[in-house]
């Protein structure tokens, strides 16, 4: 595997928001960045690609919400479909990054936190990317 030169922008994606995640230039952390407020198909694919543009990322990685079975369900087929439309949309490579049970860990750790459930609502998909990105990263060398 190779490892990761630059930003690397990740996603969570969901039907009313898709979390975001940016790395650091080297690779090695990842940090929440906030949430787009998901529009249209469209809207959403101009938007990340303009985040890709902004935050100068050189790979885009898109959680793959496998089943627990690894099979690939309704959410997964959703996800890998998104990402064949970013691919012909933004210039840098997407890779698809199996993200099972991302969003339960961000809860757990939010809960831990004592972070109210108001609260919660506003940054779990963003720290669900931010889990995406890290993972990716160790696995990637960083």
């Amino acid at each position: 595997m190779t490892e990761p030169h630059g930003r690397v922008l990740a996603l969570d994606l969901g039907d009313a928001r898709i979390g975001l995640a940016i790395s650091d230039e080297l690779g090695i952390t990842a940090q929440p960045l906030g949430h787009l407020a998901s529009a249209s198909r469209r809207a959403d694919l101009l938007a990340i690609a303009k985040l890709v543009e902004e935050r100068e990322a050189t790979r885009l990685v898109v959680g793959y919400p496998l089943l627990l079975s690894g099979e690939e369900g309704t959410r997964a087929r959703e996800a890998r479909e998104t990402a064949e439309r970013l691919r012909k949309t933004v210039a840098v490579p997407v890779e698809l990054w199996d993200e099972r049970l991302t969003t339960a860990q961000a809860e757990r750790e939010l809960v831990g936190d004592g972070v109210r459930r108001s609260r919660r609502r506003k940054v779990i998909d963003s720290l669900a990317a931010s889990l995406i990105l890290q993972s990716w990263l160790e696995a990637h060398g960083g």
